[in-house]
């Protein structure tokens, strides 16, 4: 198996700093050991670099062969642009097709890519990268006019690409390119995690002046373009000249299948040779058989309902606290998740690097919830939840809390939206709805979706003081200082943020007996997560 650039001669042992690359280091995660120490913690204690070794089946690596792979999509409005890149399926098609300068381990730590090397100056204000020896599908080289072309595109302020908000800390009228493979960044304040600007979701790579996604697009991914019917499939093809070796794969082939029962029938019936996002009731009743192969990504995806804090009723702080005492999150866990998963404190990243566990876990109290409800005028309460069968969980964790709330007084009307068009739909639209995330450092989503200026801000979280606390923690090159920074800022988002976190939900994955090479210890969103270069058919 070609070896992850990490691990490859020439690099450096993960265990110990590299001044090529400050900022890469190991996230302190908690060792899943059962009992109450180990709730929400991720079993990835000792994991470094990538998690090769933890992939599925072994056997010596066999090129050629198809892999053909059932996603839940976006409808006929889906694209090829990597800096619209929303969805998971999104995700993964840009990921097959780009690179980006760096990438999230399991461990949530930025790892290089297209970057050779990361190194700031003393002020943590100018970071310079150089880039490794990359080529674009059309055998035009990667270079600094290609980084700087894609940042600026991002950050372009009539558009609303999704890594904008990440992006925000670069100056990038005042960043240059040293020469054909060196890219000096001028930031707008120091900037101690830098790394994560780089691996931020969305942030991709593209041939300087591209526009045109969807009729060819062109990248320095492992596979190249084919096909595209937007809705229906995309099909990709092995690029033999990729810089982190050729995939294994001849051709990729992504299908879109909203429905969970179609992408589960499809890998039974041999159409599909893996199926992303399976109930935890389709995990059951196949794990172990030898039908197919079950894989669990552990409590790597944050379940909650999100509440706009910007209207009625959730302008005022006194009900979304109240709608944080009306769940019971044990219930919503074993009810909505079959059980396969930990109960949330309202709070995104359990067990990440920075996550405020000292908080108290929140309870039930619907004595209290009623109390605050009456204080807030909002006795009777009516609201709508929308919510969509485009998750698994969504609907069963919907009628739950319903039920939940309906013993405070509280009805709760379950609206059910679209699949194709519900994230885009509930972005700005509605009062509360059901929502879900993949793994990403707690400072990636506070950038992405709790800023003023963040593209995909499902809350409509905005204040000024908030924001000025983000670059606060950005700008303190203590580690322990900064932690402190984010510690306060969780502590106001636990007493009246607009995320009502009930759960972190194991991430199922079903594969033909034949695929092997899928990583077990990849939380979506990060690097090893619907990588498809390293996998093979047997």
């Amino acid at each position: 198996m070609h070896e992850d650039p990490v691990h490859a001669p020439g690099f450096p042992d993960p265990r110990f700093p590299d001044p090529r690359f400050p900022g890469l280091r190991r996230r302190g995660f908690l060792a899943a050991a059962g009992g109450a120490a180990g709730l929400g913690a991720l079993a990835l204690t000792g994991c470094t670099g990538s998690t090769r070794d933890a992939a599925v089946g072994g056997g010596r690596p066999r090129r050629g062969g198809k892999l053909r792979a059932a996603f839940a999509g976006g409808g006929a409005s889906e694209t090829l642009d990597p800096h619209l890149a929303n969805l998971f399926a999104d995700a993964a098609r840009a990921k097959a097709l780009f690179d980006k300068l760096a990438d999230f381990g399991a461990d949530l730590a930025a790892e290089p890519r297209l970057a050779a090397s990361w190194e700031p100056n003393a002020a943590l204000d100018r970071w310079t990268v150089r880039l490794r020896k990359a080529s674009f599908h059309d055998g035009k080289p990667v270079t600094a006019r290609d980084v700087l072309y894609s940042f600026r595109r991002i950050a372009d302020p009539q558009k609303t690409f999704r890594a904008k908000a990440s992006l925000e800390p670069l100056d990038l009228k005042a960043s240059r390119a040293v020469d054909e493979r060196t890219v000096e960044f001028t930031l707008k304040r120091p900037t101690a995690e830098f790394p994560n600007l780089l691996a931020a979701f969305g942030a991709y790579i593209v041939p300087d002046g591209a526009t045109d996604f969807d009729t060819e697009p062109v990248g320095s991914g492992p596979f190249r373009f084919v096909s595209f019917t937007p809705g229906r499939s995309a099909v990709f093809r092995r690029y033999d000249d990729y810089w982190d070796g050729a995939p294994y794969l001849e051709q990729l082939e992504f299908l879109v299948a909203n429905e969970e029962s179609a992408r589960i029938n499809s890998l039974l019936g041999g159409q599909v040779e893996y199926a992303h996002e399976l109930a935890p009731t389709t995990a059951r009743a196949y794990e172990g058989k030898g039908q197919i192969e079950i894989i669990r990504l552990r409590n790597s995806a944050m379940q909650a309902f999100a509440m706009k804090t910007d209207r009625p009723p959730f302008d005022d702080k006194r009900v979304r606290e109240a709608f944080f005492l009306l769940a019971d999150r044990k219930e919503l866990v074993n009810g909505a998740l079959s059980g396969a998963g930990e109960v949330g404190n309202d709070l995104f990243g359990k067990g990440y690097e920075y996550y405020a566990d000292g908080l108290p876990q929140r309870e039930q109290d619907l004595d209290r919830a009623r109390h605050l409800l009456k204080k807030a005028g909002a006795e009777g309460l009516q609201v709508t939840l929308d919510t969509s069968a485009v998750a698994a969980g969504f609907t069963e964790s919907a009628a739950i809390f319903r039920d939940q709330a309906a013993k405070a007084g509280v009805r709760v009307k379950v609206a059910m939206g679209s699949k194709d068009s519900y994230w885009q739909d509930t972005l700005d639209s509605g009062t509360l709805c059901s929502y879900r995330s993949g793994a990403m450092p707690i400072e990636s989503h506070i950038s992405q979706r709790l800023l003023s200026g963040s593209t995909t801000n499902a809350t409509q979280w905005k204040h000024k003081d908030f924001d000025a606390l983000y670059q606060q923690a950005q700008s303190t090159r203590d580690k322990k200082d900064r932690a402190a920074v984010y510690a306060r800022m969780q502590r106001r988002l636990h007493a009246e943020g607009g995320f009502l976190v009930w759960g972190f939900a194991d991430w199922i994955l079903g594969t033909a007996r034949t695929v092997r090479g899928v990583v077990h210890r990849a939380p979506a969103n990060t690097l090893d997560w619907a990588r498809f270069d390293k996998v093979w058919i047997a």
